[in-house]
């Protein structure tokens, strides 16, 4: 039996007709046509398809779609909104660093940049380590990722 839920995606109300056991990657990709967002193992373990909640970053392969009433998603289509100029910095960060290589990991990846900047504009190399430790990368060795987010802290922070 379909549920309607309300929420929040990329800055605009969005009303949907829901089933239940939907999560919240299906409902991004398949419903709303967002497919930015990734699905590598479907099991909540590579960060491909991570997504900010309310300011936190989540994976939504494992996230029940029914948790998203009244809250506030972002995707990696809406990272840019609001910005003049097109890219978010910490995408262009990643492409001036070298953080993109197959691109599969990257949304996820930023996204879960996006949630540690928005949270603290000037983490260690650890909390880096630590806020990314959920997203798995098999081409960049995760060495210009973490010199990606170090330099868009630095953008952001205006330096």
């Amino acid at each position: 039996m379909k549920k309607r839920i309300s929420f929040k995606l990329n800055g605009e109300d969005i009303q949907l007709e829901v089933e239940p056991y939907w999560t919240l990657l299906y409902t991004i990709r398949e419903v709303l046509g967002l497919i930015g967002t990734k699905e590598g193992c479907g099991m909540g373990e590579c960060g491909a398809c991570t997504v900010i909640v309310d300011r936190k970053a989540v994976v939504s392969c494992i996230y029940p779609v029914l948790e998203v009433e009244g809250k506030e998603v972002w995707t990696i289509e809406g990272l840019n909104v609001g910005i003049e100029g097109g890219l978010h910095p910490i995408q262009r960060a990643f492409i001036e660093k070298g953080a993109v290589q197959c691109g599969f990991c990257t949304p996820g990846m930023i996204m879960s940049a996006k949630a540690l900047l928005d949270e603290n504009l000037d983490p260690t190399e650890e909390e880096i380590r630590d806020a990314i430790c959920g997203n798995l990368c098999r081409c960049t060795g995760y060495v210009q990722i973490i010199k990606a987010i170090k330099e868009a802290s630095r953008i952001l922070k205006g330096v």
